[in-house]
């Protein structure tokens, strides 16, 4: 067995990398969307990074997997007291790694150095990589003009119409050597992209300056997981975007945000009859439960994803010979 790397946000990606870290452990390396992070009140604030730590940590909430598990308000109230902002909801413990965040990057550390210190202290034995240490941030386009997606989410709710997106500072954003590392491994058999929006979650990691020209040259087996199931996201506003942009909110339509860069697709059980119409956009195609309901499920789908990749890894070999 070799590394695995995976391309990671949101609560879904995060279930997807705890099935992945049960099997591989320190041989797997998660890439996590930074495109979203935001500052609030003064303080740097990463929910993917910070979702995807309490999640391998095992101490993410079962009701909102950003916040550790038990956690309280009693900051937030006092922020309303003080007449301060009632969203975003801020849990006490939760502001431990924006308020050591906020010090480490003053103090002139990277913020892929804060993250693996973080995961460290966690005992989280996999290492978890911002997918930039320069600041990129995703704006979604409204007919109002451009906002971040910070306040699209927040403040108006995903409710108005989107147009489009920009991933402000993309193209000059380097890939830090820890990313380029675990890309380059000798290794490397797999990489994963994880179920997640494909437009403000995946999509800011792919654009990147080399990204998609490294994964494409690497040439271990690509695949990613839909977050569509049944035409529908578990979370989040993917189907509303997937309307909203003129494309079908369906795996399908999933998978065409992925052209000519994966080499397989996984879709759910329920959506085997696009699994033809998938195929012929030029990938492979799984069916397999994509739910997770339960640990026991995140570690089957994450045996299925890699068994998959292995299998389109020794179809490579024989249509070379």
């Amino acid at each position: 067995m070799g590394t695995v790397v995976a391309l990671a946000a949101q609560v879904g990606g995060a279930k997807l990398a705890e099935g992945l870290y049960r099997l591989r452990g320190k041989d797997l390396s998660v890439i996590v969307n930074t495109g979203d992070d935001f500052e609030h009140l003064g303080l740097p604030f990463s929910p993917d990074l910070d979702t995807m730590l309490y999640t391998l940590a095992g101490i993410a909430s079962q009701e909102a997997g950003w916040e550790p598990e038990r956690e309280t308000h009693a900051v937030q109230a006092m922020l309303a007291t003080l007449g301060g902002p009632d969203r975003p909801v801020l849990g006490d413990r939760s502001l431990a790694a924006p308020l050591l965040r906020s010090e480490g990057l003053a103090g002139g550390r990277r913020l892929t150095q804060i993250t693996l210190d973080f995961c460290r202290r966690l005992g989280v034995q996999a290492r978890i990589l911002p997918m930039s240490d320069d600041a990129v941030r995703t704006y979604v386009l409204t007919d109002d003009g451009a906002v971040t997606f910070y306040d699209y989410f927040n403040q108006l709710r995903c409710e108005p119409p989107v147009r489009g997106f920009q991933y402000a500072a993309a193209g000059e954003a380097r890939l830090s050597d820890e990313v380029l590392d675990a890309l380059h491994s000798a290794d490397l058999e797999a990489v994963i992209i994880a179920p997640a929006n494909p437009y403000h979650a995946i999509r800011p990691m792919l654009e990147i300056a080399g990204m998609r020209e490294l994964l494409r040259r690497r040439g271990a087996p690509l695949v990613a997981v839909t977050p569509i199931i049944g035409g529908k996201a578990l979370k989040g506003s993917a189907g509303k975007m997937m309307r909203e942009l003129g494309r079908e909110p369906t795996a399908r339509g999933v998978a065409g945000e992925y052209l000519r860069l994966i080499d397989g697709f996984v879709v759910d059980r329920v959506d085997a009859a696009l699994a033809e119409s998938i195929a012929s956009l030029g990938m492979r195609v799984l069916t397999a439960p994509t739910l997770m309901r339960s640990g026991e499920d995140r570690v089957a789908l994450a045996q299925a994803v890699l068994d998959f990749a292995a299998a389109i890894r020794e179809e490579r070999a024989v249509e070379v010979q």
